[in-house]
């Protein structure tokens, strides 16, 4: 699993675990450029001292992010920002698969009173629209079951300014990865809390 602890695990301070896929790696990133890494910059510049943990592995799937749930929770994070089911989509996975592993997830972080912000995200158009807006409608329904913090599309706003996204089309740049973290940063913002 994964790059460890952005910047370095400083003791008594709360963890916030970004549980993804490439996106949360950085995959085509250099390291510090990925998404967590700008969030734990932000953070720490508006004086919110937490351990920003990244947790993202590149290809991962909902499947795998069941499998992975057991070290996640082994971080007693405070917070999780849930960020799965791009892979998913892409394989042209049911999003009924997809539904049941993210509310198993879900429900297995709630069960351990750990706050969860989900991000949802959505596919290119030639998946056609009734299959993008079953797979949209997963991220809504279960933010709405559990009652989370949403964040509908982690990608808001890229695609209206050059340099965001990678070649490939695909994955974040480090100016992309700085943007993810400015939109999640509002919905996190309410379950964060100042300490010392």
């Amino acid at each position: 699993m994964l790059f460890g602890v952005c910047p370095t695990f400083a003791a008594g301070r709360p963890v916030l675990v970004c549980f993804g896929d490439s996106i949360t790696a950085g995959y085509g990133l250099q390291t510090g450029q990925s998404y967590p890494d700008a969030l734990q910059r932000k953070l720490d510049g508006q004086g919110y001292h937490y351990t920003v943990n990244n947790q993202g592995t590149s290809g991962a799937t909902t499947k795998d992010a069941v499998a992975d749930l057991r070290a996640v929770l082994q971080l007693h994070p405070e917070i999780v920002i849930v960020e799965f089911g791009g892979n998913d989509g892409l394989r042209g996975l049911p999003p009924d698969q997809t539904r049941r592993n993210l509310d198993t997830v879900l429900t297995a972080l709630e069960n351990a009173h750990i706050k969860v912000l989900l991000a949802g995200i959505t596919l290119p158009p030639n998946y056609g629209p009734d299959y993008i807006h079953l797979f949209e409608a997963v991220f809504r329904d279960l933010a709405a079951k559990h009652h989370t913090a949403f964040v509908p599309m982690i990608y808001k706003g890229l695609e209206n300014v050059p340099g965001t996204i990678q070649g490939d089309g695909i994955h974040p740049t480090a100016k992309g990865s700085t943007m993810i973290a400015d939109t999640l940063f509002p919905a996190l913002k309410p379950m964060l809390r100042k300490s010392g």
